[in-house]
This record gives structure tokens, C-alpha cells and sequence, in this order.
């Protein structure tokens, strides 16, 4: 017999990504196709649903032409995808009705603030976990029907399919057939009551979104469909779908409590087991459903988000040209001691936790004519370190016991410098896996489980390997001191934006 594979295909915020797993955890084909940035105005992100889906589809034959096999050699596909972005079709035509409103878009600011003011958020916070912000899916679907009222009477019709990009993917996987997501992409949505594990109908009546848009809500670990020959000219088994930060904590080993990860992306994403029961936070920490949730009972996670971790570094490359390559920022930090009294708030598209401030605005704070590009570059990669460390210390005080290591993955995670940071900030030893590829690696083990190519999550976890352990070198009251002088900073960002 063949030795099985699992296809995970990883749908991010800048690119589409696949991978062939094999059953000892390795990756034997990798296909990655970036796509473009949509920007209608300031504040607003969009991405072509037509795009995600021909890069995914793009991405899935590199992987296996690498890998040298055919579609029919693998044994089951797993999918994980940038999480809060929304999409709406046709459900007869499968035609998309509007570009996918990203996870970074603030444009339902005022909708958020409209409904705070109402007095409902301490209800939604209750049953969702979640703050009333842009971020999420929900109030993206309220706009979307709000400034169309076509798309309103078709919704109420049941002509209309919304989702978030899993969704998509499946639904276009599937050929149509399946209108599915799973119970973590769910509980982004603010449309999901993670007590109670379904979509809550005063919460869709509350954001105006007609129940029939959305999708059959399921565990991550279960059957949500079979690929299409006419698709992927084979009938395979769609066996597991996670949320990219949930399916990178999966990845990680995170299946008990205590255990977190930091993942460096486009953002920065802090994720703890939580354990059966969900952790309301009193310091805007988010509460959602874990990739474990499923037949053995509940499983959550308290997360803390980051919008802008790795886009600083691109803005970097990008805009301010400081340097060619993401990569080359470690070095031109590393030509200065310090950051020569620079302190960088990357709040381009306002700050997540504690924050919650769609208004904020970045700022390079601390400027002389002395200031080099080497210390923009050292104050970027302390900016990414201290957010996360400023989630850990909030973190710390509302887990039941206190996170004594921190697992890291992502693209940023290669970089030396940043990784001694972050244990240095945070005051616990960093981990980094010999295989960084944690996210899709989530999905594929999911998968992989689901169809029974690892028969436990012992199993899955004996396949890691760590690379190196960063430990912390600052004494705790340098830390402190340099954390309170990051708050000061943030503190200065806030409320910017008055429009």
C-alpha cells in the first residue's frame, strides 16, 4: 500500500498556500501563490473571492507536482484560513456578489460603536466572547446587506450563501454541494454562541444577518464533504477545518491547558488552552472555540490579537524601502545597539487587545537627527515583541495557571533577533519548532485524525521537533520598565482617527 498523505491547504491574508503532509508529520510539496491587495479606501481591505480561489487551486498543483504525486494518491484534505474575512454568493450561480471583506477592514466602526451605544455589548461579550469591533464577521455582513438592499431581499429569500473563506473553499471544493464551516471559524463571527455551540438567533437578528445566509456550523475534526471530480478529479474526503490561529495552537501540541503560541504573521496571534470551560476577560481578551471542541466535549482558547506584526516589516520593505528582502530587517536591526530611543506603534488599521481602538493610528515616536534606519529597524522588531509580551502579562492573570513557555511559528519566527526579544519581554523561554509550517500542519493533523492516519493527539504531538529555545535575559524590573514605557507610547495612538 501506498503510504498515506494528507493535502492541508492554508488560505492567508496575502497568499494561498498548500501542502502535502506526509503520515510522519514531514512536508513533501508546498505550492504558494500570492494575490492582490484590495484598498477601496482608507481603512478598507479587500481581496477577489475569484483569486483566493484560482491561487488555492494554483497552489495545491505546485504542491503535489512537487511532491510527485497525483491527486488520487492522497488521502484526505484539511483546510485552514484566515479567519474573520467574509464572502457572500450566489447559491445557484456560485457567483460571488461582492470581494471579500478582510479580517483587517475597519469600515463598520460606526455599526460597532452604534450598537455599543445601544448598550449591547456586555450580551454579545456573554455569548460570543468577543468585542464589538471590526474585526469579526458579523457587523461585515450588516454592512454588506446595509448598503444593499437587493442583497437584503435575496438573503431573507435564501438565495444568498455568506461565509468565511472556508466556506468558499468547500463550497467551491465540493462543486457547491456543501455550505458548510467549522465551530471555530463560527465563533469569529459574533453571529455564534460558543456556550451553547450554535448560531444564536438573537445575535443574527441583533446584526440584521438573515439566519438562512449561513452555514452548517460542525467540529473541526469531522466529514465536511468530498472534493468534486470535476474539481480535483478525484473524490476525496474534506476531513478537517480550523481557523488559522486554532489550527497553528493544534499544531503546536496545544491540547491541554497552558500550553499558548504566538504565530507571526500579517498580525500576531496569542493563543491559550483554555480548557473545557470559556475564560471571560475582563481586560478585552477574546474567547473562542478550540480546534479539540467536538464529541469529547467543549474546548477553548483565550486569544489576543495583533493586526500588525510581519505588514510592519513589509511596510518597511515596501513604502519606506529601508531594506529588499522581509529577511534583511534582522540585520539592519542588529547594526545598531539599541533602538536609540525609537519606539514604533504599527496601529495602521487601529489596535486589537487590550485596546480595542479602531481610531488609532501608528506612530515613530521618539525621533532625532540622530536616528538611523538601522534603529526604525530595531524599534519595528521590539514593536512586534512587546505587543505579544503586553498579551501574555494580561494573559498570565486570567488563565488558571500561568503560561511557562510560549511556542512560536509563522514567518517571523525564523528571525533570531526578534525570537530573543520576545523571551526577553515576555520573561518566559520562546520555542521554536524545527518546522514552522505550524498553521497548515494544524489542518493536515486534523485531517489526518479525522481519517485515522494517527490514531490520537499523542501521536500527533511525538511529531515534534524543537529547533532552538530562546530564554529571557532582561531582569523582570527591565522588562517591567520597558513595557510601561510601551504602554506610554501606545497611550499616545488612540482615538486618532476622529472621522
Amino acid at each position: 500500500m501506498q503510504p498515506p498523505y494528507v493535502l492541508a491547504i492554508d488560505q492567508g491574508t496575502t497568499s494561498s498556500r498548500a501542502l502535502v503532509v506526509d503520515a510522519a508529520g514531514t512536508i513533501v510539496g508546498l505550492g504558494q501563490q500570492a494575490f492582490t491587495q484590495h484598498f477601496p479606501q482608507p481603512g478598507w481591505v479587500e481581496h477577489d473571492p475569484d483569486e483566493i480561489w484560482t491561487t488555492t487551486i494554483e497552489s495545491i498543483g505546485i504542491a503535489l507536482a512537487q511532491a510527485g504525486l497525483a491527486a488520487n494518491q492522497l488521502t484526505a484534505v484539511g483546510v485552514t484560513n484566515q479567519r474573520e474575512t467574509v464572502l457572500v454568493w450566489d447559491k445557484q450561480t456560485g457567483e460571488p456578489l461582492h470581494n471579500a471583506i478582510v479580517w483587517q477592514d475597519r469600515r463598520t466602526a460606526a455599526i460597532c460603536e452604534g450598537l455599543r451605544a445601544a448598550g449591547h455589548e456586555d450580551a454579545v461579550v456573554r455569548a460570543t466572547g468577543l468585542k464589538l469591533d471590526p474585526y469579526f464577521s458579523g457587523t461585515k455582513l450588516t454592512w454588506l446587506l446595509q448598503s444593499n438592499p437587493d442583497l437584503r431581499r435575496r438573503a431573507a429569500d435564501g438565495e444568498i450563501a455568506a461565509g468565511t473563506v472556508d466556506s468558499w473553499l468547500v463550497w467551491k471544493l465540493t462543486g457547491g454541494q456543501r455550505h458548510v464551516t467549522d465551530f471555530t471559524n463560527a465563533s469569529r463571527t459574533l453571529l455564534f454562541n460558543i456556550n451553547r455551540g450554535r448560531w444564536d438567533d438573537a445575535l443574527c437578528d441583533l446584526f440584521q444577518v438573515p439566519r438562512a445566509m449561513l452555514p452548517q456550523a460542525q467540529p473541526s475534526r469531522s466529514l465536511f464533504g468530498t472534493t468534486s471530480e470535476d474539481v480535483m478529479g478525484v473524490r476525496l474526503p474534506i476531513t478537517g477545518i480550523a481557523g488559522d490561529q486554532q489550527a497553528a495552537l493544534f499544531g503546536q501540541g496545544g491540547f491541554a491547558p497552558g500550553i499558548a503560541k504566538n504565530t507571526y504573521g500579517t498580525g500576531s496571534f496569542l493563543l491559550a488552552n483554555a480548557g473545557p470551560k470559556p475564560v471571560h476577560s475582563p481586560s478585552g481578551l477574546l474567547s473562542s472555540i478550540g480546534a479539540g471542541a467536538g464529541p469529547t466535549g467543549p474546548e477553548y482558547v483565550l486569544e489576543g490579537s495583533v493586526f500588525v506584526g510581519g505588514a510592519l516589516v513589509q511596510w518597511l520593505r515596501d513604502e519606506l524601502r529601508l531594506v529588499n528582502r522581509s529577511e534583511d530587517i534582522e540585520a539592519l536591526a542588529e547594526s545598531v545597539p539599541d533602538n536609540g530611543g525609537v519606539t514604533i506603534v504599527p496601529a495602521f488599521t487601529g489596535l486589537g487587545a487590550p485596546d480595542w481602538d479602531p481610531h488609532a493610528r501608528g506612530a515613530i515616536l521618539g525621533l532625532t537627527r540622530g536616528t538611523t534606519a538601522g534603529h526604525i529597524a530595531r524599534a519595528a522588531l521590539e514593536a512586534i515583541a512587546l505587543s505579544s509580551a503586553e498579551l501574555l502579562e494580561v494573559m498570565d492573570g486570567e488563565l488558571p495557571n500561568p503560561v511557562a513557555e510560549l511556542r512560536v511559528d509563522g514567518g517571523a519566527s525564523r528571525n533570531d533577533l526578534l525570537m530573543q526579544l520576545q523571551a526577553d519581554y515576555s520573561g518566559v523561554p520562546v520555542e521554536r519548532p524545527r518546522n514552522t509550517e505550524t498553521t497548515a500542519l494544524g489542518a493536515a493533523y486534523l485531517a489526518g485524525l479525522e481519517a485515522g492516519i494517527w490514531a490520537s493527539n499523542a501521536e500527533v504531538e511525538a511529531l515534534r521537533e524543537t529547533e532552538r529555545v530562546f530564554e529571557p535575559q532582561l531582569s523582570g524590573a527591565e522588562r517591567h520598565s520597558r513595557l510601561a514605557h510601551w504602554r506610554r507610547a501606545v497611550e499616545r495612538t488612540l482615538g486618532w482617527a476622529t472621522e
